[in-house]
């Protein structure tokens, strides 16, 4: 089990901490419903350094990064960031990922803790252009500072404008008494802030002053609830490698303006349309849908499962994500999910569960 530089921080603030993509991470300190309310009304601040960064640089790094991810990464200027997801050569996904655009010819991709070996190989494998490839996975921190009150507890720890950092921007400047970390807004809880990106023996003093500005510890099981409030995927849950990015409503980072991994199946998929979509789905009673429960049409006959489920602390009702039939999928659909012995009915939503 690994550790991340903060580990005895967490465990001297009483947090539970559980085994976490072979990390042993913090999955709550107050409560899930606690820590859940403090960031979406105030600021909180999560430890998610076991996540994987990888630097990609040189001239053909651009290359590189065009043919393994589906969105196109030429948009990307110097301070900018962007979603995108890894495709495999079997309609799947890989994993998720967010590219930053360093600098000409340098890029930061963050990826999934629980993915980083297969994340490196498959990109490895494929770099067939020479650009240089370095894993800054255990050498990094990467702290989520996440609110509506984040930048105004955070501004006075750095010279940079903080609200000045768009969605999807960042910025390279001091925090925190530490120069040159990055201060980036990919935000993941949906109620805005900021993430700061730095070594491992930084991390200390940035996590003491900001808890001391202000930003509660927050847990890895608040952090489930936040995103899935606003519907985000989660790897391992809503996609994997056998499920498609037009299938997964991902169309949106799959651009067809280039050419990369297996884009020729995914481009023939999109014009015949998928069989099969993930929707959203509160129930109309109470009840809590779980990762795994079976989602069945009126007659009791399966018709897809539950990738991802809970109780939603800011509605009071049960939320979840499953794939359906595309005849299922449009939005007031009815669906029961099979919760022990009672279909509990349930009715398709748009995106996102919390409006803010």
């Amino acid at each position: 089990m690994k550790n991340t530089a903060l580990t005895a921080t967490h465990e001297a603030l009483n947090a539970k901490m559980v085994p976490f993509a072979g990390y042993n991470m913090p999955v709550q300190y107050d409560g899930v419903n606690i820590e859940h309310e403090a960031v979406r009304t105030d600021c909180g601040v999560f430890d998610v350094s076991h996540m994987g960064e990888f630097l990609i640089s040189g001239p053909n790094a651009l290359d590189l990064i065009q043919s393994v991810s589906s969105n196109d990464a030429s948009k990307l200027t110097v301070g900018k960031a962007q979603y995108s997801c890894l495709p495999n050569d079997d309609g799947g996904i890989v994993d998720d990922l967010i590219i930053y655009k360093i600098k000409d010819d340098q890029y930061l991709m963050v990826v999934n803790a629980s993915n980083i070996e297969k994340d490196w190989n498959w990109i490895s494998a494929k770099n067939t252009v020479g650009a240089e490839m370095r894993d800054l996975s255990e050498d990094y921190s990467l702290l989520a500072i996440q609110g509506p009150n984040a930048v105004e507890k955070m501004q006075g720890l750095s010279s940079l404008d903080l609200s000045a950092i768009k969605f999807y921007n960042f910025e390279v400047g001091d925090f925190a008494g530490i120069d040159h970390v990055i201060i980036s807004a990919t935000g993941y809880t949906g109620s805005g802030g900021f993430e700061i990106y730095c070594k491992n023996d930084q991390v200390k003093q940035i996590w003491d002053k900001v808890t001391e500005a202000g930003a509660k510890p927050i847990g890895l099981a608040a952090r489930d609830t936040l995103r899935l409030e606003m519907g985000y995927c989660l790897y391992g849950n809503d996609i994997d490698d056998t499920t498609s990015p037009l299938e997964a409503g991902l169309g949106w980072v799959t651009k067809f303006t280039k050419a990369f991994t297996n884009h020729e199946a995914l481009a023939d998929q999109k014009r015949r349309g998928v069989d099969r979509k993930l929707v959203a789905f509160e129930l109309d009673e109470r009840g809590i849908p779980r990762q795994g429960y079976d989602i069945v049409d009126g007659q009791g006959k399966k018709i897809g499962e539950v990738t991802s489920g809970t109780m939603s602390p800011m509605l009071g009702k049960g939320i979840g994500l499953g794939y359906v039939p595309t005849i299922f999928a449009d939005v007031n659909s009815k669906l029961n999910i099979q919760i022990r012995k009672n279909a509990v009915p349930a009715t398709v939503v748009k995106l996102p569960f919390y409006k803010g």
